[in-house]
């Protein structure tokens, strides 16, 4: 076929707005797994073994 072009000559826009698939699915999330949101972290800090210091 004359001036058929192959998909090596095809242009591809590959901008920073094109988004192939999310960072995070909603799976991976605390949501996703049934867990609350709200973390424990302040409780944990406090609660720190006497040989940690």
């Amino acid at each position: 076929m004359p001036g058929a072009r192959g998909d090596d000559d095809r242009v591809v826009d590959l901008s920073d707005d094109f988004v192939v698939l999310p960072e995070q699915t909603t799976d991976d999330t605390d949501y996703g797994w049934g867990e609350r949101s709200a973390g424990n972290d302040d409780w944990l800090l406090a609660e720190r073994p006497p040989h940690w210091g």
